[in-house]
């Protein structure tokens, strides 16, 4: 009777440990979902920073121009 009573301890201290790790994994995927979330925002920004500045550079050249 001891061996069986063991074997369900070790299953279930098994169990117990992977739930752990699932919960530690969900909490990272969600930090690394925010921080690309915030690497997204901030490659627009910056995309649309650059476009303005495109489209003046294009002005200011059209007028240099003879």
């Amino acid at each position: 009777m001891l061996w069986p009573m063991f074997a369900i301890a070790l299953g279930f201290l098994g169990v117990a440990v992977l739930a752990v790790l699932a919960v530690r994994v969900f909490a990272e995927v969600r930090r690394l979902s925010a921080e690309v979330a915030l690497a997204s925002h901030r490659i627009t920004s910056a995309s649309a920073d650059l476009e303005r500045e495109a489209a003046g550079l294009a002005r200011a050249g059209h007028d240099a121009r003879p």
